[in-house]
C-alpha cells in the first residue's frame, strides 16, 4: 500500500525562542526577507550602559577593536556621579564625591522574588570621599547607596514580586527651534525661538507685532533681548556693531531705558525675583546658575549637537563647557531669529 501524498504550497518552519519557549512555527509561503531584530535591544542595552555590567564591557571592546569611535567608555552611572561630584556646602569649605560604582550579587534570584513578593535588586556601593578643603584632609569609605533594580533578560523588572516593564516615554529632543507664527490681531508674523536643555531652564526669543526683541528667562517675565546683551558684558557699542543692521535690534535698544552692566543685571533679578531687593552680586550669580553652572544647567551632547548644527557653531561635544550655553551660542540664536524676521 502506497501511502498518499501530500502537497502543501505553505512550507512549516520551526523557530525557538531565546528563553527556550515553545517553538514558533510559520506556514508563510514567502520567506522573511530580512531577519526580525532583537526587539528587546533599545531597553537591555541601554540599561547594560547604566549599569556598566559585563555585556557592556564586551560590547565596548569590540567596538573598540573593530575601530569605532564616538562610543561611551564610562557607564550612567559613573557619569551621573561625577556630574553631581564634588557637593560642596555653601562657603566651599567641605565636598562630597561619589566615584566608583559596584553591584554586590543580588538576594535572591528572580523566580525566588516572584515567590516571595521581593524585588529583584542588588546593593549599589559606591567610594564616597570626604574632604576638608582648608586643611587637605581626605577621608575615604565605600558606602552603601540602596538596592538597585536589575532588569532581566526579557527588558523588564520583578517589582514586589510582579514583572513589570518600563514604558518609554517621547520628550521633546533638546537643542534649539525657532517658529513662525500669525499674531491673530494684526496678522502680522511672530518669530520666535526656544533652546530647550535636557536639564534646566528654557532661553526663549520673540520678536513681536511690534518689531522688537524679547527674551524670556526661566519662562518668566519678558524683557529686551538688549537688557540680557548687556548683563553679559556688551555695550550699546558693541550691539549696534554687531546688530546694526536689523532694524527690530535698533527698535529694542531705543525701548531699552538700562544704560549699564549693573542696571540690566539688576533688571532682570526684578523679572525673575520679584519682591526680592536686588544687588549686582545676586543677579550675578542667579544669571550664571540659569545657563552656564553645568550643576544646574545641561544640554546634554545631543543639545549640543542640534545647537552646533543649526547654528553653524564649531564645540567640540567632549569640551567641559559642552553642556552649558556660552555668549557665543546666545549670540547666534538672536542673530539667526533677527535674520529670520528680516
Amino acid at each position: 500500500m502506497v501511502a498518499p501524498s501530500t502537497s502543501n504550497n505553505a512550507t512549516a518552519t520551526s523557530q525557538v525562542d531565546a528563553d527556550g519557549a515553545a517553538p514558533r512555527l510559520s506556514f508563510a509561503k514567502i520567506h522573511e526577507p530580512l531577519e526580525v531584530p532583537n526587539l528587546l535591544a533599545l531597553q537591555t542595552d541601554s540599561f547594560d550602559w547604566l549599569v556598566g555590567n559585563e555585556r557592556w564591557k564586551a560590547r565596548v571592546e569590540e567596538a573598540l577593536e573593530q575601530g569605532l569611535q564616538g562610543l561611551a567608555t564610562t557607564s550612567g552611572l559613573a557619569d551621573i556621579f561625577e556630574e553631581i561630584s564634588p557637593i560642596e556646602d555653601f562657603q566651599g569649605t567641605m565636598s562630597l564625591s561619589f566615584s566608583e560604582p559596584e553591584f554586590a550579587d543580588p538576594k535572591y534570584t528572580m523566580a525566588e522574588c516572584k515567590d516571595r513578593d521581593a524585588t529583584y535588586s542588588a546593593p549599589l556601593y559606591v567610594k564616597a570621599e570626604f574632604m576638608n578643603n582648608n586643611t587637605g584632609e581626605i577621608k575615604q569609605q565605600t558606602v552603601f547607596m540602596g538596592d538597585f533594580p536589575l532588569m532581566t533578560d526579557k527588558g523588564t523588572f520583578v517589582i514586589n514580586g510582579t514583572e513589570r516593564v518600563v514604558v518609554s516615554q517621547l520628550v521633546r529632543s533638546p537643542g534649539a527651534y525657532f517658529e513662525r507664527t500669525a499674531d491673530k490681531t494684526s496678522d502680522k508674523d511672530i518669530f520666535s525661538a526656544k533652546i530647550i536643555p535636557s536639564r534646566g531652564a528654557w532661553f526663549e526669543l520673540e520678536i513681536d507685532k511690534r518689531d522688537q526683541v524679547g527674551v524670556r528667562l526661566d519662562r518668566k517675565r519678558k524683557q529686551s533681548v538688549t537688557v540680557l546683551l548687556k548683563a553679559l558684558g556688551w555695550t550699546e557699542g558693541q550691539i549696534l556693531e554687531e546688530f546694526g543692521q536689523y532694524d527690530s535690534i535698533r527698535a529694542t535698544m531705543e525701548k531699552d531705558a538700562t544704560e549699564t552692566r549693573e542696571d540690566a543685571l539688576l533688571d532682570i533679578y526684578r523679572k525673575l525675583r520679584p519682591g526680592e531687593p536686588p544687588t549686582v552680586e545676586a543677579a550675578q550669580t542667579l544669571l550664571d546658575n540659569l545657563y552656564f553652572n553645568p550643576k544646574r544647567y545641561d544640554l546634554a551632547k545631543v543639545g549640543r549637537y542640534k545647537i552646533n548644527r543649526k547654528l553653524g557653531i564649531d564645540k567640540d561635544l567632549t569640551d567641559s563647557d559642552a553642556s552649558v550655553l556660552n555668549i557665543d551660542d546666545i549670540v547666534a540664536m538672536i542673530k539667526f531669529l533677527v535674520a529670520l524676521h528680516a
